[in-house]
């Protein structure tokens, strides 16, 4: 993994160089800093979208088990 430090460093610098020095560049850095404002807005909504979810997968999987449970053996 030593070996491939230098390069893998130089290649990222470079590539935030080219991110800070072109005006597409500049323009992705200043729109992401004009969404941070509404950011954990959208992170909460993320939240309890995924939370959701989760309780929808979770509650399915407790009537399979009860499902199975609930079966004769044969």
């Amino acid at each position: 993994m030593k070996k491939w430090a230098v390069p893998l460093t130089v290649i990222g610098l470079g590539g935030l160089g080219a991110l800070a020095f072109s005006r597409r560049g500049r323009q992705a850095v200043k729109w992401v800093v004009d969404q941070i404002p509404e950011a954990p807005e959208r992170i909460a909504d993320f939240n309890e979208a995924a939370q959701s979810e989760l309780d929808r997968i979770q509650n399915t999987l407790n009537e399979i088990a009860e499902s199975l449970q609930t079966k004769p053996a044969r």
